[in-house]
This record gives C-alpha cells, structure tokens and sequence, in this order.
C-alpha cells in the first residue's frame, strides 16, 4: 500500500503578500488551494509547514544573512494566507525555525505505521529556499521513498531562482510533476 503526504509549505502573508512577497508567490495561491483539495479528496494526509520567528529574528545566524523581519509568531505575516488555511481544515502545521524541519522525517514515520511504500510531494514557498530544503532533507531521511515537487504549486524568490532550484531537485532524484 502507498502512503501519500502532501507538504504544503511556508504558504504565509509574509512569503505570500507581506514583507517577502512577490507577484509569483500570489499567482500559485489558487492552484495550491486546489491541489490541497484535491489531497483532501484523494485521502492524502496532508501537513502545512510555517516558517516560525521569535522577536529577535535579525539577531539569529538567519536574520544576520537576511535581515528582513518575517514570520514573526504570532504577527499577521506568521499566518497561513486564508484561503491556503481554509482549503488546509484542521490538517497538522509544524512549526519550524529555519529552512528545513528536522521534525517532518519524525513525523512522516510515525505516520507510515507499517506501510510499504511512501510518496510525498511538496508545495509552497520558496522553491529555492525552504521547498528544496525540505524536499533534500527528506529524500536524504527516505531514499527509497517517491519525493516529488510539483513546479506551478512553488515559486522563488525570482523565476530563475525557481528553475534553479528546480533543476539541483530533479539533479537529486526529486520527481517534477
């Protein structure tokens, strides 16, 4: 039997429409609610990531290489965008403090209980940011498990920032679909 999970990541105001945003992360908002619906239709556990920031961000190793405040707990840039978080019910969110989430492979194996085969696929913000670091991290955890991204559910910092990004995924046995 094939497990299939769906990451939806970083889909907040700040990466969305706040002090990160950009016209690409606004133009995948609908194809990712309704890839999101369609997981939920499909029986996909599906689990949101949120980029997660205390106070003092622009003190952290991350804030001093990028010294823009975002996705402060608590603030409405940390939030899931409404629609994503409507489309999303009462799926799991895993909060994370910096690109990749350490707790996702702990997760994603307890979710497993037994099955024989997994796929996850990724979606979200940013592709060459956070999406590829989750996307590596976990086919680093499951090398024999089906690791996918799907491109028109992502966008980068930049178009070409995405395509590179999308390019070290596939180079790294990252399905694109």
């Amino acid at each position: 039997m094939e497990r299939r999970i769906l990451i939806v990541v970083d889909m907040q105001h700040d990466f969305v429409d706040g002090s990160l945003g950009t016209a690409e992360a606004q133009g995948i908002v609908p194809a990712v609610v309704e890839r999101i619906r369609q997981a939920r239709q499909a029986g996909e556990t599906i689990i949101a990531t949120l980029d997660t920031h205390p106070e003092n961000y622009l003190e952290t190793a991350e804030g001093r290489k990028l010294p823009v405040r975002h996705c402060i707990r608590g603030t409405w840039g940390w939030e899931l965008c409404p629609e994503i978080a409507a489309a999303l019910g009462d799926s799991l969110r895993v909060e994370k403090p910096t690109f990749g989430s350490t707790a996702l492979p702990v997760i994603i194996s307890s979710i497993l209980a037994g099955e024989d085969t997994l796929c996850v696929e990724l979606i979200g913000l940013c592709t060459d940011i956070c999406v590829v670091s989750n996307a590596l991290l976990l086919k680093a955890y499951f090398p024999e498990a089906r690791i996918a991204v799907r491109p028109a559910c992502c966008a980068g910092v930049t178009p070409a920032l995405h395509e590179a990004a999308l390019q070290t995924m596939a180079s790294c046995q990252i399905d694109l679909i």
